[in-house]
């Protein structure tokens, strides 16, 4: 397989034996109103959706969304999904995204088992891998051993794959791809793991927490409560509640979590240049913005405990990657110690209870950090994951939703809701293969 770096748009090789396709290039798909486009089609499943819906959802021309989609369709990421009834003049052409078009491996590093998932463009797993893992096995061992599940994973499909999305327990430099102090395995910090998987494997990498990983599975899924799929980005007309998701164009982001836009090009301008000539002088790209994006926690528990936030549709890492350190706040100044050097915090403690078959007394010590985040952070729904949770679903989102309950009595608010996220077992790893994936549309990018 050949692909393009992000960074360069120089061509390497990759995973031996996948064919030079059409995803080949998507690496390089950094148009915004492309990519408006194309979260579109995705969310419009096999149904498909017309040129002039289109137009319509994004503020473009239809002159715009004409070249646009003509691209798409030129490069097998679109095709035709049929006809609209005609309504008295010519019948309308149907588009729909083509998932096979391309790839991406998730893999979750838990700290004593390997999940590898690999996905289509619209997100659905076409194979899916289980491993052991040992996590304080030493570097060289688990990158050597990630690397030979994800070509068994891969193994003859003729497939063009993107890249790999590694999502393990934190802190770690999302940035950088370099892990910090993995709780428990210290031995970790300052380990390059993106440039040292990528340099094995010969594809891109893209290194986060698990806790990232998953919220942003969730996101981009629209599991948030009020999302209106593939509506556009928060941007030109967003509601200013994202962390800096105010999109390429500058828009209105920010408000309480953030700053504005990314980039600032705006549409008219960038339509004539990257999208091409008559490709759309008038692309408006904010007036389909998304709205009733939530904010909303990800806890998962399972071998560790961590969140992961998203705003505006947008996952919340903050600056150093260093948001969503939730297992670690201390709630009892005279409790156990905990593998991060502190006493009492929430991991210790829901992980001790869990051990000794307290899980009624595990789900309130998790209530109590969750009531934390909402006083903290006003956000709209908790959903819960991690094998710890799948093990007791009923007691922890009885046990969390008890809390935030009387939380909610004593200040006369509305109570958060509490839900099992879905997504299973392998939803870190579905996550993590999002990291690929979700930019291609304009998506979960904080």
């Amino acid at each position: 397989m050949a692909y393009v770096n992000r960074s360069s748009g120089e061509s390497g090789v990759g995973l031996p034996g996948r064919p030079e396709g059409a995803g080949a290039n998507l690496l390089a798909l950094r148009s915004h109103n492309g990519a408006l486009v194309l979260d579109l089609l995705r969310t419009a499943g096999t149904t498909g959706i017309s040129r002039l819906e289109l137009a319509g959802r994004t503020g473009l021309t239809p002159q715009a969304v004409s070249k646009i989609t003509a691209r798409l369709r030129a490069d097998g990421l679109a095709a035709e999904a049929g006809h609209l009834a005609s309504t008295g003049g010519k019948r309308r052409t149907v588009l729909r995204l083509v998932p096979e078009a391309g790839h991406a491996v998730g893999l979750h590093l838990d700290r004593d088992e390997l999940t590898a998932v690999l996905c289509d463009l619209a997100g659905t797993v076409v194979a899916e891998r289980r491993a052991p893992l040992g996590l304080g096995a030493g570097a060289a061992a688990v990158v050597e051993g990630a690397a030979r599940e994800v070509e068994a994973l891969i193994g003859g499909a003729e497939v063009s794959v993107l890249g790999v999305g590694v999502a393990l327990p934190g802190p770690l430099d999302h940035a950088r791809g370099v892990l910090h102090r993995v709780t428990g395995f210290p031995e970790w910090d300052g380990f390059p793991l993106r440039d040292a998987l990528a340099g094995r494997l010969g594809v891109p990498v893209v290194v986060d927490k698990d806790t990232n990983a998953a919220a942003l599975g969730l996101a981009v899924g629209g599991c948030a409560p009020g999302r209106e799929p593939g509506a556009g980005r928060d941007g030109a007309h967003g509601d200013g509640r994202g962390p800096g998701v105010g999109g390429d164009h500058g828009g209105h982001g920010g408000g309480p979590h953030g700053g504005g836009g990314r980039a600032g090009r705006h549409g008219d301008d960038h339509d004539r240049g990257r999208d091409g000539g008559d490709e759309g002088a008038g692309g408006r790209d904010g007036e389909g913005a998304r709205t009733g994006e939530e904010a909303f926690a990800y806890l998962h528990l399972g071998t560790g405990l961590g969140a992961g936030l998203v705003f505006g549709g947008a996952v919340h890492r903050g600056a150093r990657t260093g948001a969503g350190e939730f297992g670690h706040q201390v709630i009892q100044l005279d409790g156990p110690p905990c593998d991060c050097g502190n006493r009492g915090c929430v991991e210790a403690l829901c992980l001790a209870a869990v051990g000794r078959g307290a899980v009624d007394e595990a789900a309130r010590v998790l209530g109590a950090g969750a009531a934390n985040l909402v006083g903290l952070l006003d956000i709209d729904v908790v959903l819960l994951g991690g094998r710890t949770v799948a093990a007791h679903q009923e007691a922890f989102v009885r046990g969390v939703g008890a809390v935030l309950g009387e939380r909610a009595r004593r200040e006369g608010t509305d109570t958060v809701p509490v839900r099992v996220a879905p997504g299973g077992a392998r939803g870190v790893a579905e996550g993590a293969a999002q990291l690929l994936l979700a930019p291609l549309f304009g998506r979960g990018e904080g």
